[in-house]
């Protein structure tokens, strides 16, 4: 049941829908168009708004149906630790439940169909913590959209909301520790993949989108 969870998240999560739906809509590669990143944004920016809207929503999904998974093998008589709140990883919901969250995002970076170069985990990390806590979510989406509408940089926003999860986390829900350590490694992975975007930002030659 473990391998399950892990190979099914991993798998889920490497699904690379931004790459399906571009291949779809025009049979070009997306790694050769736009920024070349395997992702919504860049789906929207070359080939429009209802490729776009597909992709972010296919990517959210994936994301969401990984904590789905994971909660529903948790609950299987065949699970082999009895789980509690206090225990090891092992007997930890949280710790599970925050892996399957990890592996969702790390494979939509890294995915094995596209040689491990993907995307930048928003739109999954997004999903993922829709399924962990809507309520901290939608904190999230706010501060995005404050800091996107304000600044026009998307990827700013992007940068800004998984910066302000493990706190809203912590602070505001008081999730498990293994929650708070998993939603970290999530928020620093996409930061650490905006890094190019924040230099251009700060070089000014970042695209903003229209005002």
């Amino acid at each position: 049941m473990p391998l399950y969870l892990i190979a099914g998240c991993y798998l889920l999560g490497s699904i690379p829908f931004s790459y399906l739906v571009a291949r779809y809509v025009s049979g070009e590669d997306i790694r050769t168009q736009g920024s070349g990143n395997v992702g919504a944004t860049n789906v929207l920016r070359t080939h429009g708004k209802l490729p776009g809207a597909l992709a972010l929503t296919l990517d959210l999904a994936k994301g969401w149906f990984a904590i789905w998974l994971a909660r529903y093998l948790l609950s299987r008589p065949s699970w082999p630790w009895v789980l509690d709140a206090s225990g090891g990883p092992e007997t930890s919901r949280a710790f599970w439940l925050g892996l399957a969250a990890l592996l969702a995002v790390v494979a939509h970076v890294f995915p094995m169909w596209l040689g491990f170069r993907g995307g930048k985990g928003v739109a999954t990390a997004a999903g993922v913590f829709l399924g962990l806590n809507p309520a901290a979510m939608v904190v999230a989406v706010v501060v995005f959209l404050l800091v996107a509408l304000t600044t026009h940089y998307v990827s700013l926003g992007s940068v800004a909301s998984a910066a302000t999860m493990p706190p809203v986390l912590s602070y505001v829900f008081h999730e498990p520790k293994w929650i708070l350590i998993f939603s970290a490694a999530i928020s620093l992975l996409i930061i650490v993949k905006h890094q190019s975007n924040l230099r251009r930002i700060l070089g000014g030659s970042e695209d903003r989108f229209p005002k």
